[in-house]
This record gives structure tokens, C-alpha cells and sequence, in this order.
């Protein structure tokens, strides 16, 4: 079931024509020329969106670059922490709240459990990546939380996770807690919510899931690749796009994963897509605990000179190689120079700067 939403905010409306003008004249482009063999290479500039299925590869990429001396030598855990779908109306018109509340309350959760000798006894650390939509991009607000198998103690000893860090908490008693922490600090963050709404969230059943361990830091680095900077849908599931509809694949879970596709009416599938707009500003990877900003300088030498050192991580990703834009298509040498930028429409004059680029060369 989808649900009904509020008026698309200006913001929404700048950010789809931002993602519908992506790569085309209408933000401008630019023209490189090879040095050596004179290839011409004209390429349309990126919205840059960070809801643009197009423009997250390189951020992905640069951001796993950026975790990858943060990983510490343990085994990790994938923690998953969902809102009740009956908590989807206030979404939509309290976003910054829901979605804040959130991750307040699910890290303070994994904390109270961390700390709890019986499970742990150290401070621990998370990396929460929010989604809110589902398969068929109805609101479905939950963290993707990545966990260290293991915690630092008061006297800045590393304790590892019981059965050798091959278990965490107890999902089954996290769930009742975490429920009681988010709907406490919902009341207080909007104390006009409705009443019945609160009862029936305290009845419902609230999910806290977690994966095994994952095998290795090289395993932690492919799946965060995956999970950082995905958006409500990317392109390779749209199937087909007529001129009042548009077609994309979908995975039913009830069925065991099957492979379903869904055809959705034009403005129903960008009314969809606008649910899963972001507040302006608002940050959807957080980091706490040992892997916080402000912590991770001084925990994680610490904790890597407690533990073996850490193997050599060879990143798997889906290019082969990153993308080098002084890299000419014909010769395969990195000569390739802007020569030109077109910020409005019209053929660029691109012939009397190559002519000169060249002669240049000669001279030199």
C-alpha cells in the first residue's frame, strides 16, 4: 500500500529538475582535445545530486577510498533498524524529526547493549546509512548500521564480541528497547502527535534484524560500496518508458525474492521517487562511537596496535578502472586537455583552439 503524501516542496522540484537536466545542454558542457592525435571528446555536464542515479559512482567510490584505512582488523556485522509503516504519514511531514529520531535511537540502543557486561562491556561504534524507500519505492524508513564485532573498554582494552565475535546482541531484546527509546524521544521532538498513533506504535511489533559476521574487511568494503550512496531506484531496473508510464523490475519478498515487474502511471512514479527526496542539508551516513569523527583519530591506532595487522584490502568494484579524464579514447595517453566550456546553447567554436593547441605542441 502507498501512501498519501503532502504537496512536492520546492526543494523536491529543484532536485527532479536538476536530475532531468543532468548530462544534457541545459547545464552546459565542456570540450577536451587529445595533445597528440587531436581527438575531440564533448561531454555534458552532472547535476551532481546526490538523488541522481547518475552521479554517485564516483562518490562511492571516493568515499570507500576514505573508509578503508578506518577498518579494523574484526569481524563485522550488518544491524538493520526499521520505523512501523503506521509511522509513514508523519514522515512525510516531519521528516527531519522521524529520520533524526532515528539514528539517535538506534545508536543509543546498540550503546545500552554495548555497555551491558553481559553482552559486552565496551564502548562500540557504527556506520548508519539511511533508506527510506522499499522495492516498489513506497516509504520504508530504515538503517542499514554497520557494526565492529567488539568494543573498547574503560582502560582502553579491545573486547571482542561473544563466540569469538561471531555474535552480537540479541535482536529479540533489542527490538522492545529500541521501540521504547524512539517513541520516548518522538514525543519529546513533537509533543502535538496524535495520541491513538502513539498507542498503536507502542502495540506494533518493531524489527531490529542483524546479518552473521562478515568474512573479512574486503567483504565490509564491497558491501558498503553497495549501500553508501544508493538512491530510491537506479537506472539498469527501469524497463521501459512510454509516454504516460514507466516500467522497472522489483523483488518480491513474500515470494522468496522473485523477480516481478511493475508498470506505473508517469506522475505516480516521479510522485513515488519525490518521497524519497531528502531534506535539504540533511546528513544520511553517520558515524558514532569509535568510528565517530571525533573518536576514530584515537581509537583506531589504538585498537590496531592491540589486534594483528590488518591484511591488504583489495577493493572489488564494479569499473575495472576509475574513470581518468586525461585519458584520450583513440591513443590511450593522458593528454587530453579542456579546450573549451559551453555554458549555453549553440555548437562550440572548438577548430581555431585546436589548430592552435597543436601548433603549440610543435613549437615546444
Amino acid at each position: 500500500m502507498i501512501e498519501l503524501n503532502p504537496k512536492i516542496n520546492s526543494y523536491q522540484l529543484r532536485t527532479l529538475s536538476a536530475i532531468k537536466r543532468c548530462r544534457t545542454i541545459e547545464l552546459g558542457r565542456h570540450t577536451d582535445a587529445c595533445t597528440d592525435c587531436g581527438t575531440l571528446r564533448i561531454s555534458y555536464n552532472s547535476c551532481r545530486n546526490r538523488h541522481c542515479p547518475r552521479c554517485q559512482g564516483k562518490n562511492r567510490e571516493d568515499w570507500i577510498e576514505k573508509r578503508k584505512n578506518e577498518l579494523l582488523p574484526v569481524p563485522y556485522f550488518h544491524v538493520v533498524f526499521t520505523l512501523p509503516d503506521l509511522i509513514n504519514q508523519t514522515a512525510m511531514y516531519k521528516p527531519k524529526e522521524v529520520f533524526n529520531t532515528l539514528f539517535e535511537t538506534a545508536w543509543e540502543t546498540m550503546q545500552e547493549f554495548a555497555w551491558d557486561k553481559k553482552h559486552l562491556g565496551a564502548k562500540t561504534g557504527m556506520i548508519c546509512i539511511l533508506h527510506t524507500w522499499g522495492q516498489t519505492m513506497g516509504l520504508h524508513p530504515h538503517l542499514h548500521c554497520i557494526v565492529p564485532g567488539g568494543g573498547l573498554s574503560l582502560h582502553g582494552k579491545w573486547k571482542t564480541a561473544r563466540s569469538k565475535g561471531k555474535f552480537l546482541f540479541p535482536v529479540k531484546a533489542m527490538s522492545p528497547v529500541f521501540r521504547g527509546k524512539y517513541m520516548e524521544a518522538l514525543k519529546l521532538k513533537l509533543p502535538d502527535i496524535d495520541k491513538k498513533l502513539i498507542d498503536d506504535l507502542y502495540e506494533k511489533k518493531w524489527v531490529v534484524y542483524a546479518k552473521r559476521a562478515f568474512g573479512n574487511p574486503e567483504n565490509v568494503v564491497e558491501y558498503l560500496g553497495r549501500y553508501t550512496h544508493k538512491i530510491a531506484i537506479s537506472n539498469n531496473r527501469i524497463t521501459n518508458i512510454a509516454d504516460n508510464s514507466v516500467s522497472f523490475t522489483y523483488k518480491d519478498y513474500r515470494q522468496g525474492g522473485k523477480k516481478l515487474e511493475m508498470t506505473l502511471d508517469a506522475m505516480e512514479f516521479i510522485r513515488r521517487f519525490s518521497l524519497h527526496i531528502l531534506p535539504r542539508g540533511f546528513t544520511r551516513i553517520r558515524h558514532f562511537g569509535i568510528l565517530s569523527s571525533t573518536s576514530k583519530k584515537e581509537c583506531i591506532p589504538i585498537i590496531k596496535h592491540q589486534l594483528p595487522e590488518i591484511p591488504v584490502i583489495k577493493v572489488k568494484t564494479r569499473n575495472c578502472k576509475p574513470y581518468n579524464p586525461k585519458l584520450c579514447p583513440c591513443c590511450k595517453t593522458e593528454t587530453m586537455v579542456t579546450i573549451e566550456i559551453h555554458t549555453k546553447r549553440g555548437p562550440p567554436n572548438i577548430f581555431p583552439k585546436l589548430i592552435a593547441l597543436k601548433r603549440e605542441n610543435k613549437e615546444n
